[in-house]
């Protein structure tokens, strides 16, 4: 396994710099502003629509429905989609390889993704398909093959349901699982490969459940892990109060200035601040990456539009509201001048997967701390998991004939199910880069979809 690790991490790790680097931060952020124009800058607009949308169908026991979810299920889907390691690990990876400059990009992104992801759920609903049993069917795929007709509208969907099965059901549990075994190995003392086998008799339980099963579990968990952690952060902010100025002033300043905290040009420091920001922002917030439509696709709602303005509330949710709190925690515990990375110097004992450990760690103590963000993470990632399996898996039944599905479908939850064991036990950095590669090439094809249905998404918006 680590021979097979070190002959392939180079050149996973070339893909990445390239499409991160040059193509998809100006991907993101293009159609980002593009669909802010066209929508009059929806996200801004029709934000407080959102909020009152996302309160008023806010429960934790909704109603079990024929077919599909509720409007508030399929957020919670969404949200248990978007809020993962990439909140905890992905921005911790951010902060010390593009300084605290890289969270204000992580901003940037998550403005722009808020009308991207809007137009990915109207989309989905506008384009998804019912079977012949009452199944919903909808996501990128659909949307891909109504904006391009003939073999090249065939060939993108395909290419994108390929991408996003190795990225969500395959790669992306191993991801998840990784840092759930680390941490909890770490906090615990459990050995990874028991938390493993535990996990996969979790997953496998509700992975077999169908959609019915998932909405009930995603409903309940995403408020209550999301309302653990604020709280956490909170009181870790209360603690460092009068830091909090100087950490916005890092962020700000070193998101202009990056080779004052991470050394190197400017040239060099700018870019790596920014693309880190844009690769970890969309790892975590996933607008524009084709991952949610398949929630929100499944939504019981009267117009698209209405669960247009919910999805925006999962990316600020899940970006200016966890991601950011957990930034402030590390940047104000671990950044300020009585901080250990005060100066930069990066100790070979921290990285990306026990920086906020050491963040909460020095407030709560080392161990509660560690604790205290393993079971955080444990929420997070777990019920990642549960969303990536089900968004993996509609992408499988659509490049399956239909009389083959119900077959594929058992075959997938058993390969997901070996997956899920195997990133507890395989090396960090490997996984999480094979991850983001396939996320990088999912966003291709959507893009390019979301930019030919523009009229579609003005005419949900007007």
């Amino acid at each position: 396994m680590q021979n097979i690790e070190a002959a392939l991490m180079p050149i996973v790790c070339d893909i990445n710099t390239y499409l991160s680097n040059y193509i998809l931060v100006f991907l993101l952020v293009g159609v980002g502003l593009w669909y802010s124009i066209q929508t009059r800058f929806v996200q801004i607009r029709c934000f407080g629509e959102g909020v009152k949308r996302f309160f008023g169908n806010l429960s934790l026991h909704g109603e079990k429905h024929v077919s599909g979810m509720s409007s508030f299920q399929a957020l919670a889907t969404a949200i248990a989609a978007q809020v993962g390691t990439g909140n905890i690990v992905g921005a911790s990876g951010a902060i010390l390889t593009g300084g605290p400059g890289a969270i204000f990009w992580m901003w940037v992104i998550a403005f722009f993704g808020m009308a991207t992801i809007y137009a990915e759920a109207v989309l989905a609903l506008e384009t998804r398909k019912v079977d012949a049993d009452g199944n919903i069917h909808g996501g990128p795929a659909y949307y891909i093959t109504h904006a391009f007709k003939g073999s090249l509208g065939t060939f993108l969907a395909k290419f994108f349901s390929v991408a996003a099965v190795l990225a969500l059901g395959y790669m992306g549990a191993m991801v998840q699982t990784n840092s759930i075994g680390s941490t909890m190995q770490s906090a615990f003392g459990i050995p990874s490969w028991i938390m493993g086998a535990v996990l996969v008799v979790l997953c496998g339980f509700i992975f077999i459940g169908g959609v019915q099963r998932l909405a009930s579990v995603t409903e309940k968990i995403v408020p209550v892990m999301a309302g653990l952690f604020i709280v956490g952060a909170v009181l870790v902010l209360i603690a460092r109060f009068e830091y909090i100025p100087a950490t916005f002033g890092m962020i700000f300043h070193y998101a202009f200035e990056p080779q004052a905290i991470i050394g190197g040009s400017f040239g060099v420091a700018i870019k790596t601040a920014i693309s880190q920001g844009a690769k970890r922002g969309l790892f975590s917030n996933e607008a524009g990456m084709g991952s949610t439509p398949h929630a929100h696709a499944q939504a019981n709602v009267e117009y698209s539009h209405q669960q247009g303005v919910v999805a925006m509330m999962g990316v600020f949710i899940d970006t200016f509201v966890v991601l950011t709190l957990n930034a402030l925690a590390i940047i104000s515990t671990m950044y300020t001048v009585d901080g250990p990375l005060h100066t930069g110097v990066i100790p070979a004992t921290i990285g990306k997967a026990n920086l906020a450990q050491n963040a909460f760690g020095s407030v709560f103590g080392s161990n509660l701390g560690a604790v205290f963000v393993a079971v955080c993470l444990l929420f997070f990632a777990f019920s990642t998991v549960l969303s990536w399996n089900m968004f993996g898996k509609i992408n499988v039944l659509h490049l399956t004939p239909e009389k083959h599905r119900k077959t594929m479908e058992m075959v997938y939850n058993i390969i997901c199910m070996v997956f899920v064991f195997v990133g507890t036990v395989v090396s960090n950095d490997f996984v999480w880069e094979l991850t983001d590669m396939f996320n990088n090439l999912m966003v291709l094809p959507n893009v390019l979809a979301l930019f030919a249905l523009t009229a579609l998404v003005k005419k949900n918006v007007r």
